[in-house]
């Protein structure tokens, strides 16, 4: 097993990585930046237009691992309500609504990253990222 030299965790738009986006945070490591954005590209291409974090862990060998993330719990809420950014003051200003489906459908595609294994949990976790940005929950 190779050693670990390091672990970079970069948030990136999907199947759009290239050398002069991912070079200052990747070329202090050695690895080849051409093979890690064309990995990265190949492994997002079915999800283009959304932000896709990726934890890469840098060997000592300049090989490298990469693991995909989902998408940030703001890019997404943004995405569903429809909107370019979050509220400036979010305890005053609303910005956007989403439905509890949505929420729900989120909160889905958010679990693998959250430390909970329950939706409801994640509903939770995800409604208050959406009250921080000044989005309003639609309740039944």
């Amino acid at each position: 097993m190779e050693k670990i030299k390091r672990k970079i965790k970069l948030a990136i738009e999907a199947g759009k990585a290239n050398p002069a986006k991912v070079g200052k945070d990747l070329a202090p490591t050695g690895i080849n930046l051409l093979q890690f954005c064309n990995k990265y590209n190949d492994m997002t291409k079915g999800q283009l237009g959304q932000i896709i974090p990726a934890e890469i862990t840098v060997y000592e060998d300049r090989t490298f691992d990469v693991k995909l993330k989902t998408p940030p719990s703001s890019f997404l809420l943004k995405q569903y309500a429809g909107i370019q950014k979050g509220a400036a003051r979010p305890s005053i200003e609303t910005v956007g609504t989403i439905t509890q489906e949505q929420l729900r459908k989120i909160a889905e595609i958010k679990l693998p990253d959250l430390n909970t294994t329950s939706v409801e949990s994640a509903m939770k976790v995800i409604s208050g990222t959406a009250r921080n940005m000044g989005i309003q929950i639609e309740h039944d």
